[in-house]
């Protein structure tokens, strides 16, 4: 029997090429390292080990790119999620401040529009400020500088409103009742008040003006709601505040406020107005008048 010339079947594949040649050198410098699996930049397209495959390990030149490229090609495309459910991609999505809308904002179909006014996003079908009732939402988040305006002229309003009505009455309470005997008893009440009034005591009695000074409860806080006090007839109002608000324990921050919201001034019961804050005690004041300390009130408007 002759020997079989056969050789038998391999176990094995024989590796005919240099070990070297599979793989990769990492391409960073100093690095150069020999990865089986070695990882390619889709953004420099250079070819790095496992500790430098990301962008920021290799430094890479293009970083970035990959990823513009394809958000790029992204744009105008539903992702497999939306296109399954027959709607756009919903991660970023809003829906439109009008309330019976249906209609996703900031997607890639339809990115919106924004009202500054009522700081809400729309669709364009509801972006004009007519078509989503613009003027009667109230603002979300910070509110727009001219509707603050337009809110604080309102409350100047208001303020004057309640005012006057207050004023009116106060007024009508204060008016003496005629008697035969109103006369001395104006004489016994300024007494008594010039008894038991509180002031500067340096002030010579000639110059002093003798006043009921309360502070209105319903506009400001004050440890004693009211005092009977005297100050110079030479004074301003302004000064007389000043002191009426100490004595009272009121807390004055005129000369740190812009706005009316916060500033007090000073109601003339019988006069029936607020007092300007140059004007002589002497001149606008008389003994034994009322004057009240309010808050929030502002500047009487012309024509009113």
């Amino acid at each position: 029997m002759s020997a079989s010339t056969t050789p038998p079947e391999a176990s094995y594949t024989a590796m005919d090429r240099d070990v070297e040649a599979i793989g990769a050198h990492c391409e960073f410098a100093y690095c150069h390292q020999l990865d089986f699996l070695p990882f390619r930049c889709e953004s420099c397209r250079h070819t790095f080990c496992l500790d430098h495959r990301s962008e920021t390990a290799h430094k890479c030149p293009r970083a970035g790119e990959w990823a513009k490229n394809r958000r790029l090609n992204s744009i105008g495309k539903s992702s497999i999620s939306g296109t399954s459910q027959g709607k756009p991609n919903l991660i970023n999505a809003t829906q439109c401040g009008e309330t019976t809308c249906k209609t996703f904002v900031n997607t890639s179909q339809n990115l919106g529009v924004h009202c500054p006014q009522c700081n809400r996003t729309y669709c364009l079908k509801h972006r004009m400020r007519e078509d989503h009732d613009c003027k009667n939402l109230t603002p979300l988040g910070a509110r727009p500088i001219e509707i603050a305006m337009q809110s604080n002229k309102e409350k100047l309003r208001v303020g004057f409103g309640r005012l006057k009505t207050w004023g009116k009455e106060r007024q009508e309470a204060l008016t003496p009742k005629p008697s035969p005997s109103s006369k001395s008893a104006q004489i016994a009440a300024l007494n008594t008040l010039k008894k038991n009034a509180k002031g500067d005591d340096k002030l010579v009695p000639e110059k002093r003006v003798y006043l009921h000074v309360e502070a209105e409860a319903a506009s400001t806080t004050a440890k004693l709601p009211k005092a009977d006090l005297f100050f110079s007839a030479d004074w301003s109002v302004g000064r007389m505040l000043d002191e009426a608000a100490k004595r009272l324990q009121v807390a004055n921050m005129n000369n740190r406020v812009e706005t009316e919201e916060q500033r007090l001034r000073v109601y003339h019961v019988e006069g029936g107005r607020l007092l300007e804050f140059g004007e002589k005690l002497g001149v606008c004041l008389a003994n034994g008048n009322t004057v009240v300390l309010l808050r929030g009130v502002g500047p009487k408007e012309d024509g009113k």
